[in-house]
């Protein structure tokens, strides 16, 4: 099964993106997840292409006009793929979530530019709108970028060794241990001898205490 992205975007150019490289872009010439961008602006219809408007009751900015990304998020065809908006306010995106989109059969994403979209097409469309952090981006394409980085990378032969994402902070509901690799000596630092002990039991207790001391330091909110 292939996992198919949507993006409807006001700058296709940005897509994929890095995810054209590495183990994502192999992964993408295989057939293993394709990702689709789609021009916004190729909506409008009167000659300079307009896509927004001044926000009613006043105010700074601009807003995508609901007309037209209504009938840009209509010419996807239909399926039950879910249907995202990446905006500031949404949810904030976690691992759990990317785990069910991954598990799926792909995902359309809607960016936003400007002050944002219209209510009206994101209830009527029925957006999903997610959060990749609390703080704001120019505009919604590089929080997709971020979005499908994270469900791309553990779909299904995508990373070489399938153990390889089962430690990293957050799969466990905590921060990752922390790394070592040789030489054995690094600016008078030594390697903590029960990663090089050899016993498995030892060393697996051992990542286990210092990935609850790091979530306790730094995301104590994760052990709620």
């Amino acid at each position: 099964m292939t996992f198919r992205a949507t993006v409807l975007t006001l700058y296709p150019e940005m897509f994929p993106g890095h995810l054209g490289t590495s183990l994502a872009g192999k992964a993408a010439a295989r057939g293993e997840w394709s990702v689709e961008a789609v021009q916004i602006r190729d909506f409008a219809e009167d000659k300079h292409r307009t896509v927004d408007d001044t926000p009613a009751g006043g105010g700074a900015g601009m807003v995508l006009k609901p007309d037209i990304l209504a009938k840009a998020i209509d010419s996807v065809a239909a399926d039950n793929r879910p249907r995202l908006l990446m905006s500031p306010r949404g949810k904030p995106l976690t691992q759990e979530r990317v785990r069910e989109l991954a598990a799926g059969d792909g995902v359309v994403i809607v960016c936003g530019r400007f002050e944002g979209v219209d209510q009206r097409v994101i209830d009527g469309r029925a957006l999903e709108e997610v959060s990749v952090g609390d703080y704001i981006l120019s505009g919604g394409e590089p929080a997709a970028l971020i979005l499908l980085d994270a469900v791309v990378r553990i779909l299904p032969g995508v990373m070489g060794n399938v153990l390889s994402g089962t430690h990293e902070s957050f799969e466990t509901g905590m921060l990752e241990h922390p790394h070592y690799t040789r030489p054995q000596v690094f600016e008078g630092q030594e390697i903590p001898a029960v990663l090089t002990s050899g016993n498995h039991a030892a060393i697996e207790k051992w990542r286990q205490q210092q990935a609850l001391k790091l979530t306790k330091e730094r995301r104590p909110d994760l052990l709620d």
